[in-house]
């Protein structure tokens, strides 16, 4: 019993401290800056003073932070309150205690901190007493008063430049012109010129009306209505011919190059909604432009550079107060290996054609030329392209929006010179050995049916390896594909870097060899068919082994990237290599040889010539891609690659050959 009395005397004692316990701040407080940290803001609403409430209600407490994180990009948030250790003893009178407090964030300008001071005062409330927060504005940021304004100025950075390796610009910032109307000029014949405005510009007569008649027009306002190149002398002089139309010069993402480089460069255009949303919170605005092509979209974060900011705090009064800033980041001028001069050249050259080529230093690995045929504007598309202007590009059957360069086709005969150093570096080959077939075509037995390899020239007599080159005999490569094997043959294609990604600034598509599955499909791949497949850029890398002792050199488009880079090493002996030069260099200065045409008096050139055919049955007449890679043995500083489509009826490979002798000889 005495112990049932004791307990009980215990419980009540307990029960009286309870209810006389006196509320601590630094709880209270403390549970309002973990409530702060995790963003809980209509948590944090109930632990202020009713003199607070006062001046703020819930809703606009909870939106003003809200927004004002949202606006300023506020992340990581940190706020910390070094809790005593051991409760501060307080005179029960005290009613009103400060608490110190920091706070840190990172903002759209950069990190904000400061210290501030947490006042609490106690008060009871439904028969209870607790602290809670004299908060004001100034919790937000300690320079926020009541009445004040969060301010955000922004600096667009300056858009870098991409120049070619002697400085020219490829992209640059330059001006355009803004095509417009003034609503007084046109008084009586708004009808006439927007009926002929809308015709020249290839817009609807719906968009011109809704542009003058926007609420912000007064009738002697200029409003625009497009913009356009000031290159484009045809278009210009056409809306010169209309009534009351009007020109300002603009700021304007500008291409000098024009089609000869657009697809490399790209182009830029304005973000869309989808594209903002894949970006880095408050790295781009609505109002923005970003890279929607080639090397504007590869290199957009080193080109775009990084936007000034300012946090400004504004005062009643008029006046600012810079809370944090962020100075503007212009975009980097990126120099490549390009030399603008061939990329002209080469477009010249391919103009008209759909094709694609591709020029490096065979020794350096600086890629000096990649082009891809037809072309397009891109001028015209950064201003802006109408629905016309997409739709004739779309449905142009030689599809100028095709990247050719970055694509992979069927080599055909340009293939043979690696298939000969496979077979070479193997010892499966020699250059003594020949084969003595009869006619144009040939199979290695009766389990081939009705397919045949055929070649063009029927030499009448042994082949050798440089005769096979020179004839370019599908045969011969053919029988020496299968002498490798598929196994061997393979892993030869792999040391050449096939059905590898290539390591380039420019994505390319992989070089691929498919599935020899059978002997046929070994046969077709010693001379470039088959399933066979690269992109011009890999090809014109390949040919580099042949002034490299054997090392085949890795393509670069960045002029401060390193040099003479061996991508794949020891491909050939050196002894091999100076006959395959040899052969090649016969192909050119030989009569006899498929690319005699291409023979330049006192500039040597070596080269191979090819030809891809395309067919449904091998009975049939297809289409023909030719192409021809060339080079200088003599001083080799330039190598080309060129490959133009459906050049059947029109000799075949010589089409090309023509082409890339100007790229070396102009006329």
């Amino acid at each position: 019993m005495k112990k049932f009395i004791w307990l009980l005397m215990v419980c009540s004692i307990f029960i009286l401290t309870s209810c006389n316990k006196e509320p601590v701040p630094e709880e209270q407080f403390s549970t309002y800056v973990k409530l702060w940290n995790d963003h809980k803001f209509e948590d944090m609403y109930d632990y202020l003073s009713a003199e607070a409430k006062d001046s703020i209600n819930k809703k606009e407490f909870v939106e003003r932070y809200k927004k004002i994180y949202s606006d300023l990009v506020i992340t990581d948030l940190k706020v910390t309150y070094e809790k005593p250790k051991e409760a501060k003893e307080r005179d029960k009178k005290v009613t009103e205690v400060s608490l110190p407090f920091t706070v840190s964030m990172n903002s759209i300008a950069g990190e904000i901190a400061f210290e501030h001071d947490a006042r609490l005062t106690k008060e009871e409330r439904e028969d209870s007493t607790d602290w809670y927060l004299n908060w004001d504005t100034t919790y937000i940021f300690p320079e926020l008063d009541e009445g004040d304004k969060v301010g955000i100025n922004t600096v667009t950075p300056t858009r870098g430049e991409i120049l070619d390796r002697n400085g020219l610009e490829l992209a640059t910032t330059g001006t355009a012109l803004e095509m417009g109307l003034v609503p007084k000029d046109i008084e009586g014949q708004e009808a006439a010129v927007i009926e002929q405005l809308s015709t020249v510009l290839a817009m609807t007569k719906e968009s011109i009306e809704k542009a003058l008649n926007a609420s912000w027009v007064q009738p002697d306002y200029f409003v625009p209505i497009k913009t356009i190149s000031e290159s484009d002398t045809e278009l210009r002089a056409k809306l010169a011919q209309i009534p009351g139309v009007q020109k300002k010069t603009v700021e304007a993402r500008v291409y000098p190059f024009g089609e000869a480089a657009a697809h490399l460069i790209g182009y830029v255009g304005p973000i869309t909604a989808e594209e903002l949303e894949e970006q880095e919170p408050g790295s781009y605005s609505a109002n923005d432009v970003i890279g929607k092509r080639g090397l504007e979209q590869v290199l957009e974060k080193r080109l775009k550079g990084e936007q000034g900011v300012q946090i400004l705090i504004q005062k009643e009064d008029g006046t600012e107060t810079v809370l944090t800033e962020k100075p503007v980041k212009n975009g980097e001028n990126i120099k490549l290996t390009i030399d603008g001069a061939v990329q002209k050249d080469m477009y010249t050259q391919l103009k008209g054609e759909a094709g694609t080529g591709a020029a490096i230093h065979p020794t350096t690995g600086e890629t000096l030329a990649l082009v891809s045929s037809p072309s397009f504007d891109p001028n015209k598309l950064t201003l802006g392209a109408t629905a016309a202007d997409w739709k004739a590009l779309e449905e142009d059957p030689k599809q100028p929006l095709l990247n050719r360069f970055k694509a992979n086709f069927s080599p055909g005969s340009v293939i043979k010179p690696v298939t000969a150093a496979i077979a070479l570096q193997a010892g499966t080959t020699d250059w003594q050995k020949t084969i003595q077939v009869s006619g144009k075509k040939w199979q290695k037995d009766s389990s081939w049916g009705s397919y045949y390899v055929t070649r063009v020239t029927d030499p009448g007599a042994p082949v050798a390896m440089d005769d096979a080159l020179l004839y370019s005999d599908n045969i011969y490569f053919a029988q020496t594909a299968l002498e490798l094997g598929r196994e061997k043959f393979e892993q030869g294609l792999k040391n050449f870097g096939f059905e590898e990604e290539v390591d380039f600034l420019f994505p390319l598509e992989t070089s691929t060899f498919g599935k020899m599955d059978s002997n046929i499909q070994v046969a077709d791949s010693g001379y470039g068919q088959g399933q066979l497949e690269m992109n011009v850029l890999h090809l014109a890398s390949a040919y580099t082994m042949l002034v490299n002792n054997g090392n085949m050199i890795k393509p670069t488009l960045l002029l401060d990237d390193e040099k003479s880079q061996v991508w794949k090493s020891s491909l050939v002996s050196e002894e091999h290599i100076t006959k395959l030069n040899q052969a090649l260099t016969q192909v050119v200065e030989n009569p006899r040889g498929t690319a005699h045409a291409a023979k330049i008096e006192g500039y040597p050139l070596a080269g191979k010539t090819g030809t891809a055919e395309f067919k449904e049955k091998q009975t049939e007449a297809g289409k023909e891609n030719g192409w021809f890679v060339a080079y200088n043995t003599n001083n080799p500083s330039l190598l080309v690659a060129m490959m133009i489509e459906h050049v059947e009826g029109r000799g075949g490979s010589k089409v090309v050959v023509d082409k890339v002798k100007k790229v070396f000889k102009p006329e």
